[in-house]
């Protein structure tokens, strides 16, 4: 059985691990009703539309 010769250095672990905890900006869209930016597939927070409908009412 292959067994490691030497310890792995914290530096090169986190070398190789470093892409694995970076964060994704979310994807936004404009919502076609407002023009606001919003996230896809989710209601629009300043207008209260979602597929050119009324789903909320939003206050003015």
């Amino acid at each position: 059985m292959a067994v490691p010769k030497r310890k792995t250095s914290k530096a090169r672990r986190d070398k190789r691990r470093n892409n694995l905890w970076k964060l994704e900006t979310p994807t936004l869209v404009r919502c076609p009703e407002c023009g606001a930016y919003k996230r896809p597939h989710r209601i629009c927070t300043t207008c209260g539309k979602y597929n050119g409908r009324q789903v909320i009412n939003v206050a003015d």
